[in-house]
């Protein structure tokens, strides 16, 4: 191994100790299972020895008791491998399960709270990859690989040195071929199961083909790309199938490694029998040497594969703790309320400017200033790219200012804890996102622990109650992934619903009713205006006529103000770009 690899290695065991910290709460528990491990792990030593004494005992001619009293004392080995097996396996599970659930919930809980810039530069999917497949590569590791590597030490040290005993002459012979044979039957099988995880992969990619074109087979054939899909699948399936004839070969070639290994056990069995027959060593040493070998082989071969699940299982976990060491947001994780920190809606944007982490030669928001008076209800309006979104998104703290300051009450946004502000917040998307539980559910969301009489009072002011009870399980209607079982109108409202329970001081609403048909609009409408009366709203607008009475109209072009007042002072200015939009969209 190159010096660097040492260091690497050296590097990756350091990594995988810092997860011991989840596993120190169970570190005697785990101690224990380690003392089994030990005893089953000798106990199995123990029966090829007791094999060979009752093959001697045989010779010998001894009488039967003795050796039926070997007999037993190989009962009694193999139940105390047995019960000690047992109990170690039973025991690595329960530490193992616990660890892992600490895990879990530590980098679950990690990850909610880490901050929008981190989750901007990371995909979902690859996320949730660290929270499954590398905590269940731990998994494994705790419960199996770890007992493999030292019952594997274990039993090629000890093996050996009991063959020493036994022949010396025997030992070297043994040594010098079949651990050579073990590992290149070991380089055989992993080269092919790569390619059997590679056609594996190609038959899944193949599926995949079939499974899209069959349900997407209007467009199929409205597009006339039959014979585009059919080489598609074609050039799939014979990338499986040259997968499968190279797999063959390694496959075929395995009788060559089985008999290598036939070979090397038939040259041990011929060196040890010219032993015998020189007097050098009994039968029952040499049947015992024969056992102890293929322990020995068995071991060496799988002490390759230990090393391979051992490395993913330190790639895995410098990838959890590289997560871990994100800086996470100052999140409480039960926000206490604090008069002290109070907001009664008094918003201002004192020469803000915001370029994102990942794109900063792109300024997003350049020198921005406005005011909003407690229960002054302020719209945001421009073309896409303005800013609009943005701008909102540093109103609830999911980003800092590149420079100037926001203020709460002509208090700095950065000296408020942020669950305190956002908890003072409610959000309603054009683009509603629900859970996939219970209508009951995702209203109480805005306010968890609700009972049942302010959930019913939030859904009748949010129109949504006639449509609740209209569903034979009423509130615990399971609304589907996203709320794939409701309308448009449906999901706004249940939104809605859930920012009445929460009682904002601050709403935020990114127009709510720009893709729904005009009864559902009517009804969404009526709602969202009960929910503005006494509370500071800030609104993306889309569609311009339904924010002609807001106190405040800010218009951005290019992330600056461009112009700002009411509807009809914006409209009063010929040239202005809001008056350009309104007549755009109304002449559409």
């Amino acid at each position: 191994m190159a010096k660097g690899e040492k260091r690497r290695a050296g590097s990756g065991i350091k990594e995988l100790l810092k997860l011991y910290r989840f596993l120190k709460p169970y570190r005697w528990i785990f101690a224990v299972g380690m003392i089994f491990l030990l005893v089953s792990t000798t106990a199995s030593l123990m029966f090829p020895k007791l094999l060979g004494n009752m093959v001697d005992l045989g010779n010998k001619g001894r009488f039967l008791a003795e050796i039926s009293t070997t007999g037993l004392k190989l009962l009694g080995v193999l139940f105390i491998q047995a019960l000690f097996s047992y109990m170690r396996t039973r025991i690595f599970v329960y530490v193992t399960e616990k660890t892992v659930a600490s895990i879990r919930q530590n980098v679950y809980s990690h990850l909610i709270k880490l901050p929008m810039t981190f989750f901007a530069e990371h995909r979902v999917g690859e996320l949730n990859s660290r929270i499954s497949s590398d905590i269940s590569l731990i998994q494994d590791s705790l419960t199996y690989t770890l007992a493999d590597f030292i019952s594997g030490i274990l039993i090629i040290t000890g093996g050996i040195s009991l063959m020493m005993i036994s022949s010396f002459k025997l030992t070297l012979f043994m040594l010098a071929i079949l651990p050579a044979t073990a590992l290149f039957a070991y380089f055989f099988g992993r080269a092919i199961r790569r390619f059997s995880k590679k056609a594996q992969s190609f038959v899944a990619e193949s599926n995949t083909i079939v499974e899209e074109t069959l349900q997407g087979i209007q467009n199929v054939k409205a597009f006339t790309n039959e014979m585009f899909e059919m080489k598609r699948y074609r050039d799939k399936t014979d990338e499986v199938a040259r997968t499968g004839i190279k797999s063959g070969k390694y496959q075929a070639a395995m009788s060559f490694v089985i008999l290598l290994f036939f070979a090397a056990m038939g040259a041990v069995i011929w060196r040890g029998a010219s032993l015998i027959s020189s007097g050098q060593m009994a039968a029952g040493q040499l049947f015992s040497f024969v056992i102890y070998s293929g322990y020995i082989a068995g071991n060496i071969a799988g002490m390759a594969s230990v090393y391979s699940r051992f490395q993913r299982t330190i790639g895995a976990a410098e990838k959890l703790l590289l997560l871990l060491d994100e800086p996470a947001e100052k999140v409480s994780e039960t926000y206490v309320h604090d008069p002290a920190n109070d907001i009664h809606g008094n918003i201002a944007f004192d020469h803000v400017s915001f370029t994102y982490p990942s794109r900063t030669e792109n300024v997003v928001l350049k020198d921005v200033n406005f005011t909003v008076k407690p229960g002054q209800q302020v719209a945001l309006v421009g073309p896409s790219g303005a800013g609009k979104t943005t701008l909102v998104s540093l109103l609830l703290k999911f980003y800092e200012p590149s420079e100037g300051r926001i203020l709460f009450d002509n208090r700095d946004s950065r000296s408020f804890p942020i669950t305190a502000i956002r908890s003072q917040m409610a959000v309603v998307m054009q683009d509603v996102f629900l859970f996939g539980g219970t209508i009951r559910e995702n209203i109480a969301y805005g306010k968890p622990g609700a009972a049942e009489p302010e959930i019913i009072d939030a859904a009748i002011r949010a129109n949504a109650w006639d449509f609740v009870q209209s569903f034979p399980n009423k509130l615990d209607t399971v609304v589907g992934e996203r709320g794939i079982q409701l309308s448009g109108g449906q999901r706004q409202r249940i939104a809605i619903a859930r920012a009445v329970l929460k009682n904002p001081r601050i709403l935020i609403l990114d127009e709510a009713t720009s893709s729904l048909d005009s009864e559902s609009e009517r009804l969404v409408q009526e709602a969202l205006d009960k929910l503005l009366v006494n509370r500071t709203s800030v609104v993306i607008a889309h569609r311009l006529s339904t924010i002609r009475n807001a106190d405040s109209i800010i218009v951005l072009e290019g992330g600056t103000i461009v112009e700002q007042g009411t509807h009809n002072e914006l409209m009063s200015n010929g040239n202005g770009l809001y008056k350009s939009l309104t007549e755009l969209q109304f002449a559409t």
